[in-house]
């Protein structure tokens, strides 16, 4: 999948962008706060019609103004294809594809591959069991509609479980009702998370191994309640009473996690900054093939200020491992030229880069100094 040209207005602190890219490699240069991150942010919306910084919406409209339109062409599976998504202050989002707005957004998810690899990848290794749960909805999501889905219904059913346990509701028959409806979807979010992470892992220590040189021994375990569980249900029924005294679902997907761990221990407790930059950055590239093989598409890459804290050596890697025909285009962000100089060089030719300033994106040549 290719992205020809975006127009955007008036998103975060882009005013007002016109450009069309290169169907291998799109550079952008430039200081921290001038917009390469917030252009990235808007391919990344487009895909998945929420910002990765995670703000609401209001929060993508440049200040002072009352509206953002991000518009795309592409080129996916050999015919070409338009998305335009507006945001409007004080109403709801409008996402077209082709001209037609979609009825429901979440049919959208997955049509538009991408991966996104930045500095705040590290929170999966730091942060919470939330970020990594999240990481897996993402990434399974794109690549499978029914647990989408699944996903769906599942937290519907817990949100009415929940206000049944914060009102104090004693009869039981109206949790197993609700049960009644989760099951299917937590039985098959439970069985898409298990394939997933054992069809990640070889591919995620394969590009650990190139990135670091060999020596480390990186692992991934899925982590959850259900394996422990004969059937759902039963898992249910054995924290009724816990459930009741703390008034909230205690068990199920959504309280699963992935152990990471470097030799053996944790990562988030031993790992160095590097280690754990190294780790994120292999996690991302291994989403980027499981996705490609999924989808049968290769996903667009976003590599947003990836070079920092890591040793010369690894990014000499990295680039190699970028330029290989397996990964489709790609976007980087940069401070350092001479990064995305060697990239450009190593592109044959086919690449594009800008010069970012306060949202504004100025052509550069590679012959330029």
């Amino acid at each position: 999948m290719i992205l020809r040209s975006l127009s955007i207005d008036n998103f975060k602190n882009i005013g007002h962008a016109r450009l069309e890219f290169s169907p291998k490699v799109n550079g952008l240069l430039g200081r921290n706060g001038m917009g390469k991150s917030n252009l990235l942010d808007a391919i990344f919306t487009l895909s998945f019609t929420k910002s990765f910084s995670r703000v609401s919406d209001a929060m993508l409209i440049r200040s002072g103004e009352q509206f953002a339109l991000v518009r795309a062409s592409y080129l996916r599976l050999g015919a070409d294809e338009d998305l335009s998504l507006g945001l409007t202050e004080g109403k709801r989002k409008s996402l077209k594809r082709k001209g037609k707005e979609y009825q429901k957004i979440s049919d959208h998810i997955g049509a538009f591959p991408l991966v996104m690899v930045s500095p705040a990848d590290v929170d999966l290794v730091r942060e919470s069991p939330d970020e990594r749960r999240r990481w897996m909805d993402m990434v399974i999501s794109q690549s499978d509609a029914r647990y989408l889905d699944a996903l769906i219904r599942y937290n519907r059913g817990m949100e009415q479980r929940n206000r049944l346990l914060k009102d104090a509701i004693s009869d039981r028959a109206m949790y197993e009702a609700i049960e009644a409806m989760m099951e299917p979807a937590a039985d098959y979010i439970f069985a898409a998370r298990t394939e997933w992470v054992e069809r990640l892992m070889p591919i995620f220590r394969e590009y650990y191994g190139r990135i670091s040189g060999g020596g480390e021994e990186p692992g991934l375990r899925y982590v959850s309640q259900m394996q422990q569980a004969l059937s759902y249900r039963e898992m249910m029924e054995s924290h009724a009473i816990r459930d009741f005294a703390l008034r909230h679902t205690s068990a199920g997907p959504h309280r699963d996690d992935i152990e990471m761990t470097l030799n053996g221990m944790e990562m988030r407790r031993t790992g160095s900054q590097g280690q754990c930059k190294t780790f994120v950055i292999a996690l991302r590239l291994a989403q980027y093939e499981f996705l490609s093989r999924a989808t049968r598409m290769k996903p667009i890459l976003l590599l947003d200020d990836i070079f920092d804290k890591l040793d010369s050596t690894r990014v000499e890697r990295i680039v190699q491992l970028v330029e290989d025909p397996s990964f489709g285009q790609i976007f980087i962000t940069d401070t350092n030229r001479s990064h995305l100089d060697e990239i450009m060089a190593r592109s044959s030719g086919d690449y594009r880069l800008w010069q970012v300033n306060d949202g504004d994106f100025t052509p550069l040549h590679h012959e330029e100094d």
